[in-house]
């Protein structure tokens, strides 16, 4: 019981290139992920080869253009491949999901020349990246952070604090938004700083009920220069940027809540038909059986969300209020799934012996990061009632 059970999942993939990437993250999933997981999270341990690994595998950039080393899959794909990751070990689909936000800005709203000169190495040359959002004092109110960027001849200079960063610490390079003008949501810059910049420190990582294993830091910008090479997109836009990659990253937290409430399910699944109580299986009881059903359910519903976003994104038509969807229900689920599971296990449900006790402190963390839930109702409610109403 110590290892995942493989998913019984019926998935439609649109191509048979789809298909044999899905395969290799199987494979990966199973020989260098799964076998571990337990251990290096109950251990804090942050997989950093294996990203080298996944990197190498070309799964870093799998929905980013080929011309600079991206996989060119469209994000229905992609997806799947985070859950599958995520189904194996939270904080390796979780460090490929930030991964791919921190990536967004550049690939976006890059220039050429930036694409060219730092791309190669972002999508397939073994860097691993990090978003800067999130400070002390502003959370969920984004708009108010205090994080400043001011010109100094052709440099920038960035002093403040981030905080809630995901591989904060360990990152080859960071997705920063500061503000480089006024109060407001119009003030505010992207701009891509390397890990060993002069002036950036990382606070010790956050002690966690989960997600040992993924760091998660304050990071102390203290007179970081920067040249002017390394804004992402005009000045003031950062907001905006900020708000577009948080709508894709929605539904790389959305797939990764799918993955672990499936490895949940699979693993209470198993148990129920190995277990036995008054001579018989546990599967056999109705009450179980029903638990069992909904659960089912609520993962199936969950990845029909996030595919359902994902295949409008790949139309490019508008998938934001989805996105949100995705994530509000996705991540619920993943938590009702984790608490049903460990009921399904029983005591042994309640211990660090078996994986479900891992997958409900995980899966709270699901429910707040990348926006919490109330957050995503806020979206979801001024898509239906319009953006003036508050």
């Amino acid at each position: 019981m110590g290892e995942r059970v493989p998913a019984s999942v019926d998935r439609l993939l649109p191509t048979e290139e789809a298909r044999e990437l899905l395969a290799l993250v199987r494979d990966i999933a199973r020989r260098e992920i799964t076998p571990t997981a337990a251990a290096e999270e109950d251990a804090g341990r942050f997989p950093r080869e294996l990203f080298t690994l996944l990197s190498a595998s070309g799964l870093l950039g799998l929905p980013y253009d080929s011309r600079h080393g991206g996989g060119d899959q469209p994000y229905e794909v992609y997806l799947q491949v985070l859950e599958e990751l995520a189904a194996a070990r939270l904080t390796v689909g979780l460090g490929v999901s930030v991964h791919t936000l921190a990536t967004y800005a550049l690939a976006a709203h890059g220039t050429d020349a930036q694409r060219a000169a730092h791309l190669p190495g972002v999508l397939g040359g073994g860097l691993l990246g990090a978003y800067c959002l999130s400070e002390p004092s502003s959370g969920s109110d984004a708009a108010a952070l205090r994080t400043r960027a001011v010109r100094h001849g052709g440099d920038w200079v960035i002093d403040g604090t981030k905080a809630w960063t995901t591989h904060g610490g360990i990152a080859d390079f960071y997705t920063v938004l500061a503000r480089t003008g006024g109060e407001g949501p119009h003030g505010i810059t992207a701009f891509l700083v390397p890990g060993d910049a002069d002036g950036l420190t990382a606070a010790p990582p956050e002690r966690k009920m989960g997600l040992k294993g993924s760091p998660t830091a304050q990071l102390h910008f203290d007179c970081v220069r920067v040249s002017d090479d390394r804004r992402l997109g005009a000045e003031g836009q950062g907001f905006a940027i900020a708000l577009a990659a948080l709508d894709s990253g929605r539904l790389g937290i959305a797939a990764c809540a799918v993955g672990l409430a499936q490895a949940a399910l699979d693993q209470a699944v198993a148990h129920a038909t190995e277990r036995r109580q008054f001579g018989r299986p546990l599967a056999d009881f109705q009450g179980l059986r029903f638990l069992l059903a909904d659960m089912a359910t609520r993962v199936e519903s969950g990845r029909a969300l996030y595919l359902a976003a994902a295949r409008l994104r790949d139309a490019g038509r508008p998938f934001a209020r989805q996105a949100a969807m995705a994530k509000l229900h996705g991540t619920d689920a993943a938590m009702q799934v984790t608490v049903d599971a460990v009921q399904v296990l029983g005591g042994y449900g309640y211990t660090a012996d078996f994986p479900v006790e891992r997958h409900l402190r995980e899966a709270k963390a699901l429910q707040i990061v990348e926006g919490t839930n109330q957050i995503q109702r806020m979206v979801i409610a001024r898509h239906l009632l319009g953006p003036q109403t508050r």
